[in-house]
């Protein structure tokens, strides 16, 4: 699985980052991070408002935080 998570390293985006991986750990799957502050590659994926979540291509979630609980759904 690959994850991205998109913004400009803001604290919302760290605890973004924090979150998932921490959902990540807890369902025991395997994962690659990136994150990703360049504001083109984050306007390619059509996202306005960040932080945003995408896992193998596809936003997720953005313009919020998801709890980790709403992240491992978004996982599974």
């Amino acid at each position: 699985m690959e994850i991205k998570i998109l913004g400009s390293g803001c604290s919302s985006c760290n605890d973004l980052l924090k979150r998932t991986e921490q959902a990540v750990k807890e369902l025991g799957v395997e994962a690659s991070f990136e994150k990703v502050t360049d504001m083109k590659q984050i306007m390619s994926f059509g996202v306005m408002k960040t932080p945003a979540l995408v896992v193998d291509g596809k936003v997720k979630a953005s313009g919020r935080v998801p709890s980790v609980e709403d992240i491992k759904k978004i996982l599974k």
